[in-house]
């Protein structure tokens, strides 16, 4: 079936511009004549898909990534790790899982669901829950082999395990296309799930490698050993311009920015 995907934000876990940071590329993303493009909040994605709505991650900018967008519901939450520029706007979905006959389902590896119970304790300890708490469940994902998959509203979500530092998070398959935020390497086991994309998202952080995050070089060779038919760059800090580094970008692969929109097929 065809689905939407939106990039609700793509920049780094500072967001850009930067606070403090007087560089050219935090200027342009704040300047009236500068490039809207080179404003990156941080990293999420929406996906719509047989009149669903499924979001990946919930960042500190969800509320306004919310109203820009027009989200007016959400039907499922799939994270990919516990850290702060991924989750810290969970609470935003409370207004959205009222509307829904049954709990909000959030899809997560167990720790990144035992980081959720520890930060918003209020919405999910069962004495003295918090009155107007969020109404969601949390639906473990199987980590005991790679590709592992869930059905959500007739697409199949796959697992992909990916490295971010040292710790191993969770990236996701979905049809002909896949999604790979804060990743510095995708171990060998997650290569055969990355075969024959039509859309492939990864991390390319900066220029300079880094010890978490995928740099531009990196990324790129990353394109080549996959080849799929298109690939979008995310996590963007403010190292890159938009305009100046597509330019040096072969023709299938392109920086994302917040609010494009792109086609493919959901399975």
């Amino acid at each position: 079936m065809e689905a939407t995907l939106t990039f609700l934000g793509t920049g780094t876990s500072m967001g850009v511009p930067t606070l403090g940071c007087d560089c050219a590329v935090c200027a342009s993303a704040v300047s009236p004549i500068g490039d809207s493009r080179n404003r990156r909040t941080r990293p999420s994605l929406r996906l719509s898909y047989n009149n669903h709505v499924v979001l990946i991650d919930t960042g500190p900018d969800f509320h306004a990534q919310a109203i820009r967008e027009n989200i007016r519901h959400v039907d499922a939450v799939l994270y990919t790790h516990g850290h702060a520029d991924h989750v810290l706007g969970f609470d935003d979905l409370r207004p959205l899982s009222f509307q829904l006959k049954e709990n909000l389902p959030l899809y997560a590896d167990v720790e990144t669901a035992d980081t959720l119970r520890r930060i918003f304790d209020y919405t999910f300890r069962v004495r003295d829950r918090y009155a107007t708490a969020a109404r969601v469940s949390i639906h473990p994902l199987d980590e005991s082999v790679a590709g592992a998959d869930v059905e959500i509203f007739g697409a199949h979500f796959r697992r992909v395990p990916v490295t971010h530092g040292a710790q191993t998070i969770t990236g996701y398959r979905f049809g002909t296309a896949a999604y790979l935020t804060d990743m510095s390497d995708i171990p060998p086991e997650s290569v055969p799930l990355l075969q024959d994309l039509d859309i492939l998202i990864l991390d390319a952080l900066r220029r300079q490698p880094h010890p978490s995050h995928s740099h531009l070089e990196r990324s790129l060779a990353f394109v080549e050993q996959l080849k799929p038919r298109r690939a979008f760059f995310t996590h963007i800090s403010h190292d890159l311009d938009h305009t100046a580094t597509e330019a040096e970008l072969p023709p299938n692969v392109r920086l994302a920015y917040d609010g494009l929109q792109l086609n493919f097929e959901i399975a």
